[in-house]
């Protein structure tokens, strides 16, 4: 059992909550479930430690969570949970995973059509049977339709967000087993691409047997696939398969970019290798049977005569051809843009956010939380708005070593319009703008609503475009050239949403955006103090569309960015 598991009974939880009308428990459990995911601590340790009391010092777990996790420790069951389940007998996480099909809706599945999972829904919904239920229709059940191909498509692929964490903890590890000298993460996780199918792992060690039996022996591992003497697969409770390999000094280099690929990368190296009468393969580069080098990464690439290219760009594309110096860096941004508290849907106070962004080395945060057309979130209107610009302006006077910018996260209305008044929007440091309705309009429609919210002459930063969450929906139909070439035309900022749920803008758009001047921000869209350090995602995003330090709004210091703030959008573009 680890933090994941607690988090996610606790938002089967809220589910269920949600399906018994019971809101105020659901949204409880679901803020500290979000909250647990990518909380650093081991929750089983803190409750060892100090009992359920040390439960309830942790943010926003009250007396009745603390209770259910202290259960869910002690005897792997919740009981609550297994007597809702009871009464309504659905494979709740399957189910969720189709947009548009939420709690509610699976109680009136179940109830009108014994609808249990995904199989039995796409059969009622290709016999025509949802549309015939209240509150549904035809539309409904086509959306449905379209989610259960999205779902039957993303299937065995794993968000980064899932795998490379486990990677890390699999690969520190390693580390510590005698013998070993070097763990690298490869694959499509090294290439940081936004999901992954499996984790590729290569160990450089003295003791290879030490390695496969550490590796094979793991409290997570749920089936062994293979466990041979320099190389094991398994399977984890996850659902997730690693391979293991123990390469050898002199070929790790040649493992490790054969390891990391692309496919179609390591086909161009092969090609260009066979050009110049050598042989590449995972072992090495040979000239005949010699080989000339395999030790290093660089060492490979310099003996093909090119520049070594970021994992991130290695996709088999023009990559051979460049010299990579500008890329930005995973240390290079100095603040956050797009964060969420507890005055809306976030788990955490102002000053627990500004706080961990500092500890985190941020010279600067903006409090962004949801505006009041967001009323699920108990989004704010401009008088509430204004009572956090008081708060903000005590924590900065309280908190020294950063700067708080007051912010929101403007909704656009169907019509571009804002639900916040520009008087307000004006009174802030700092304005994104996102939509969060209204998904299925036209892509005319859609654009233009964009476009009419950018020409607000106060939003700073169009959040998450596109408005796609991974494996579970779609981008709204968007001409994506009309609004990067608007963004460059008002001075609007591309965000990067970098919270790996989103990922949005995808690197192509970025792409996009690089290749027609757009600036960015890179944000974490954190509603909790551990996603906060969610950047990371978002770098890895922007380096795989090529991009430099210099267009991200983000690596400015503070007296640069706010003097880019203070200045009107049209003329921003010539500082």
């Amino acid at each position: 059992m680890n933090n994941k598991d607690i988090s996610d009974i606790l938002f089967a939880v809220a589910e269920y909550f949600t399906m018994f009308d019971e809101p105020f428990k659901a949204r409880a459990y679901e803020k500290v479930a979000e909250s647990l995911s990518s909380f650093d601590n081991d929750i089983r340790k803190i409750y060892k430690d100090g009992g359920r009391k040390s439960l309830e010092e942790i943010s926003g777990i009250g007396k009745g969570i603390a209770q259910t996790i202290e259960e869910y420790i002690q005897t792997g069951r919740v009981r609550e949970l297994e007597s809702m389940r009871k009464k309504m007998p659905v494979n709740m996480e399957e189910l969720r995973s189709i947009e548009g099909v939420g709690p509610k809706a699976i109680k009136t599945l179940y109830k009108k059509l014994k609808i249990k999972d995904v199989a039995t829904l796409k059969k009622a919904a290709l016999a025509g049977k949802i549309q015939k239920l209240e509150n549904f229709g035809v539309k409904s059940e086509q959306k449905i339709l379209k989610g259960i191909e999205f779902f039957e498509s993303s299937r065995g692929r794993f968000l980064l967000g899932e795998a490379l964490p486990i990677a890390r903890r699999i690969a520190d590890d390693l580390r510590n087993v005698s013998g070993v000298s070097r763990v690298e993460i490869a694959g499509s996780i090294r290439r940081w691409c936004e999901t992954s199918g499996d984790i590729d792992i290569l160990v450089e060690a003295s003791n290879a047997d030490a390695v496969m039996s550490t590796f094979t022996k793991r409290e997570d591992v749920a089936h062994i696939i293979a466990h041979g003497e320099t190389k094991s697969s398994v399977r984890l409770k996850d659902g997730i398969d690693v391979d293991v390999r123990v390469v050898a000094k002199k070929s790790f280099g040649a493992a490790l970019i054969y390891f990391t690929g692309s496919k179609d990368h390591n086909v161009l190296l092969r090609s260009l290798a066979i050009k110049k009468k050598l042989k590449l393969n995972e072992y090495g580069l040979y000239n005949g049977a010699r080989i000339i080098a395999g030790a290093t990464e660089e060492g490979v690439y310099k003996s093909l005569g090119i520049s070594i290219p970021p994992p991130e760009l290695r996709e088999g594309k023009n990559e051979l051809k460049k010299v990579f110096t500008k890329l930005i860096g995973f240390q290079d941004l100095r603040g956050d843009f797009q964060t969420q508290t507890d005055w809306t849907d976030g788990v955490d106070s102002i000053e627990a956010m500004v706080r961990t962004a500092k500890q985190l080395g941020h010279e600067y945060i903006a409090i962004t939380d949801h505006t009041k057309s967001l009323a699920m979130t108990g989004g704010s209107d401009e008088k509430k708005l204004r009572r956090q610009m008081r708060e903000i302006d005590v924590l900065n006077k309280k908190i020294s070593g950063i700067q708080i910018l007051k912010g929101a996260e403007v909704n656009i209305m169907r019509d571009g319009t804002l639900d916040i008044s520009d008087e307000v929007l004006g009174e802030l440091d700092i304005v994104g703008a996102a939509v969060h309705s209204h998904f299925n309009l036209s892509e005319s429609e859609q654009t233009e609503r964009i476009m009419r919210a950018m020409s607000n002459p106060h939003i700073d930063i169009l959040f998450h475009p596109t408005g796609r969450v991974l494996k579970k929906r779609d981008p709204y139909a968007l001409d994506i050239d009309k609004i990067v070439a608007h963004a460059v035309a008002t001075g609007t900022v591309l965000e990067i949403d970098a919270h790996p749920w989103r990922l949005d803008l995808k690197d192509d758009h970025i792409k996009r955006g690089v290749d027609a001047g757009a600036m960015f921000s890179i944000d974490t869209d954190a509603h909790s103090l551990a996603e906060l350090s969610y950047l990371e995602y978002g770098i890895g995003q922007a380096r795989r569309a090529g991009l430099s330090k210099n267009r991200v709004l983000n690596t400015l210091a503070l007296p640069a960015l706010q003097k880019f703030l203070a200045t009107p959008k049209q003329k921003r573009h010539l500082l």
